[in-house]
């Protein structure tokens, strides 16, 4: 998370990778400790029992349908992960809040009574000191404001051509048809002094117009539109002022807080798919090293790469839209991912490698040892996250349904996925998984196991 544009998520990130060492020396010392002096007594609850079965039964289905099962999972894998290309980025800020939160009754008014909330500002260089009195750069000015004024999006825009407009008409005895802007040079320059000299004491124009009258200021106020329509008609207004504007105005600048939540929001996305990519290659070669083996470091990447992508693919049909926040879910999730497959694959390659194994009742042996541990932590950590959607800030709600769909996608991809590669892409020894042992071979392995 580091790699976050937002302070507040490398924040999330660090505190997050300071807890996980802190828990990790507490379960290795103190944990130990407790369950050597606790009285604790050993019996086999009815429950545990039928899952215990129900694992076991799933383990064989598995071992014999896994070349379906893998052609299945694959498929779905691919078609959600092509999903993605669906999204559309979106943050409309004042939607983050609830409907029943004050600021949002009162943004929700402003749109429907008044005016918009989203606004965005141009500054339009008139090309030197003093130039904002010429008469072809106000008229190019008054044009553009006339053009977004135009656009269904667009709710009001205010620019100072309007100001010195009405100034020329209540100079005329108020004549409607001398609402225009003054063609002379010198007498839009006496117009801009007078207004300045009529505002109140303390006031000047500098809120729209820059100190040496270099540049002018120009907002515009959007209705209830997404912030894809607020950058689309951003890309057009400068389109339109590269075509129709005087030469300054080319490098017309827009500015505002759409524009911000908009481009933070982009560059964020970028940098977490640059931070997600580093860290799955980074696990991937931790887990080469920690099982001293390339093929199940090489195989590890599906099991953890596969659940953030298909979970986008679903969140793609449901909502579409994606924000500032869910854009480090795949970067909040990993550790939880990886958690349920470095489980499952160390159980895996200890029974290949210390009690020799067939594939197939390895595989049996890793849902056997640690299939119910992965169910618990998934369920867990899933409701826990799914709270999150009960907030009524939309970043925070958002965050966590998708990290929970995001961790029980992953409960899919390690109970069926993984296991299908392993059968197919790990099996050394000539064998037949359909007509492996099961109880015995196990039963005979945990002997070995018990020997070494």
């Amino acid at each position: 998370l580091n790699f976050s544009d937002s302070p507040p998520f490398r924040l999330l990130g660090n505190i997050s990778a300071l807890g996980v060492m802190v828990a990790w020396v507490y379960s290795m010392t103190a944990l130990p400790a407790l369950v050597a002096i606790l009285p604790a007594k050993q019996r086999v609850r009815a429950g545990q029992g039928r899952l215990d079965a129900l694992l076991e039964g799933f383990s064989n289905l598995v071992v014999r349908r896994y070349r379906p099962i893998l052609a299945i999972m694959g498929t779905a894998a691919v078609l959600l992960s092509l999903s993605i290309t669906r999204l559309q980025i979106n943050d409309q800020f004042i939607d983050y809040f609830d409907q029943s939160l004050p600021i949002r009754v009162a943004s929700d008014f402003t749109v429907d009574h008044l005016s918009g909330v989203y606004t965005t500002t141009f500054s339009l260089e008139a090309g030197g000191s003093q130039e904002v009195s010429d008469p072809e750069f106000l008229a190019a000015v008054d044009r553009f404001a006339d053009y977004l004024e135009s656009r269904p999006a667009i709710v009001h825009v205010n620019s100072f051509t309007r100001t010195m407009k009405r100034l020329n008409m209540n100079l005329h005895a108020d004549d409607p048809g001398e609402y225009r802007l003054p063609r002379d040079r010198e007498l839009a320059a006496q117009y801009l002094l007078l207004y300045e000299l009529s505002l109140p004491y303390g006031l000047d124009v500098n809120d729209q117009i820059d100190v040496d009258k270099s540049s002018l200021r120009l907002d515009v106020t959007y209705g209830d539109v997404d912030m894809a329509a607020v950058g689309e008609e951003t890309r057009l207004a400068k389109a339109w002022l590269a075509a129709n504007g005087t030469a300054s105005m080319q490098t017309a600048s827009a500015t505002g807080v759409p524009e911000m939540f908009r481009k933070i929001t982009r560059r964020n996305i970028a940098s977490m798919v640059l931070g997600t990519g580093l860290g799955f290659l980074l696990i991937a070669g931790i887990l080469v090293v920690a099982l001293r083996s390339v093929r199940m470091g090489i195989i590890s990447l599906i099991p953890n790469v596969l659940p953030a992508a298909m979970a986008f693919g679903v969140w793609t049909w449901l909502v579409r839209d994606v924000g500032f926040a869910v854009s480090v879910v795949a970067g909040l999730s990993i550790g939880i991912i990886v958690d349920d497959t470095v489980h499952f694959l160390a159980k895996y390659v200890h029974a290949r490698r210390e009690t020799g194994m067939a594939a197939s009742d390895a595989v049996r042996y890793a849902f056997q040892t640690v299939g119910a541990a992965i169910i618990g932590t998934t369920f867990v950590v899933a409701i826990g996250f799914a709270m999150l959607g009960l907030s009524t800030f939309r970043v925070t709600s958002y965050m966590g349904l998708l990290t929970s769909l995001t961790v029980a996608t992953a409960l899919l991809v390690d109970f069926l996925l993984l296991p299908a590669l392993l059968l197919a892409f790990d099996r050394r020894k000539a064998e037949s998984p359909e007509t492996s042992g099961e109880l015995p071979s196990l039963a005979a392995a945990a002997a070995r196991a018990a020997a070494l």
